[in-house]
């Protein structure tokens, strides 16, 4: 599990790299804010857009398999960014990282719920959410200093190192238990049709509506606009800067398996993930109104504690769908998040150069826009229809 978990901390340092490159990528490649959104929310655009494949993968391949033949592109991609001399090559590599850690997540979400006890999962992924998120602190201070000491394309190649090693160890100590004997294997028209059956039913909508901004909206913070914010905001330098993206990381975990371990079950779950996503709307709200240094360094450190509420998402879709499906649930949910920050990102990026266009100061229009989309996805899934396990009809 720990092995498997080794991926999920390199996608996590990979998707959080913006917040820390974003000022030596625009001094460099003169980017502009828009860019700087593209460049981040490509990265998830590929690998929320693979989710779906990747369920197919895992439930007709295994999960081996699906891990080491999809992340040595994780390792292509930094390389090919590590030596970006332009914005489209630089994006490009960004997308290869993306499908590369495509299935980091999900094979762990998988194994827990195949191989441990139902009751465990929540406190078990939960704890691997939390070991995993231990990438954002690579891409805190450690990264500050490195490009201060080197360059930005130095950071690629670390991880690019890293991912090499991570790959090594699942191919040499990861094994799954063999299939039942007996036991057939799926087609890959069947295992795509039942995917079609998934968006059938009448309460993935509210559960994708709601995993569309829930982690995006603390990856946008935590992986795009905390450094421009305390850099041009509040003047700081860019290891300070740094020191926070490591103190907020640091909160985040430390939220993760405090909200696992306090899982209320499937009907109260459901009240908890809308009122701490409104709670988190409110607290973007709070930050778009730009009352300090000190404010906004106290409201990011309780949105980090709070946004350990989303590991509440995980149990609620597992106990929604099917065991025969939950590879492919798991993988819906997964797309759902990270498109979700794809999409976030590229639109905070497009509402942050359309504010600097017109004189007005970028951030407390992309503070606000991030609380309006949570308060969207927080009616959405409280309104739109629930699954059999919380309304107890068939």
């Amino acid at each position: 599990m720990l092995l498997l978990a080794t991926g999920f901390t390199l996608s996590q340092a990979f998707r959080t790299i913006a917040a820390i490159m974003a000022a030596p990528l625009q001094a460099e490649m003169h980017l502009t804010a828009q860019q700087l959104g593209m460049f981040a929310a490509a990265f998830h655009f590929a690998f929320g857009g693979l989710q779906l494949f990747m369920g197919i993968g895992i439930d007709v391949h295994g999960l081996r398999r699906t891990v080491l033949a999809i992340s040595p592109l994780m390792v292509l991609g930094a390389a090919v960014s590590a030596l970006a001399t332009n914005f489209p090559v630089l994006v490009a590599g960004q997308v290869l990282i993306g499908v590369g850690c495509a299935p980091a997540f999900l094979v762990c979400t998988v194994f827990i719920a195949r191989h441990f006890a139902p009751e465990r999962f929540s406190a078990v992924s939960s704890a691997i959410l939390a070991v995993g998120s231990t990438g954002m602190l690579l891409t805190g201070t450690p990264l500050a200093w490195l490009i201060e000491a080197s360059s930005w394309r130095m950071g690629f190649w670390v991880l690019a190192l890293c991912a090499v090693a991570s790959w090594v160890a699942i191919a040499r100590w990861v094994h799954e238990p063999a299939p039942p004997a007996g036991a057939q294997r799926e087609s890959l028209g069947e295992a795509v049709r039942t995917f079609g059956q998934l968006f059938r039913l009448p309460y993935t909508a509210g559960i994708v509506a709601l995993g569309l901004v829930t982690y995006a909206s603390f990856v946008a913070l935590r992986g795009l606009w905390l450094g421009p914010l305390m850099m041009e905001r509040h003047g700081w330098s860019l290891v300070a800067a740094g020191n926070l993206a490591v103190v907020l990381s640091v909160v985040a975990l430390i939220g993760l398996p405090l909200f696992g371990r306090a899982d209320p079950g499937p009907r109260r779950r459901r009240h908890w993930l809308v009122g701490f996503t409104l709670v988190s709307a409110g607290l973007f709200a709070a930050m778009a109104l730009g009352a300090g240094a000190a404010a906004d360094v106290a409201l990011m450190l309780v949105l980090g504690l709070v946004s350990g509420y989303g590991a509440l998402q995980y149990p609620d879709v597992k106990n929604a769908y099917e065991a025969a499906v939950i590879g492919r649930a798991m993988a819906l949910f997964t797309m759902a998040l990270f498109m979700g920050v794809a999409l976030m990102q590229w639109a905070t990026g497009a509402i942050a150069s359309t504010a600097q266009a017109h004189g007005v100061e970028p951030f407390g229009p992309v503070f606000a826009s991030i609380a309006a989309m949570l308060a969207a996805g927080a009616l959405a899934f409280r309104w739109l229809p629930q699954p059999p396990s919380v309304t107890g009809r068939p």
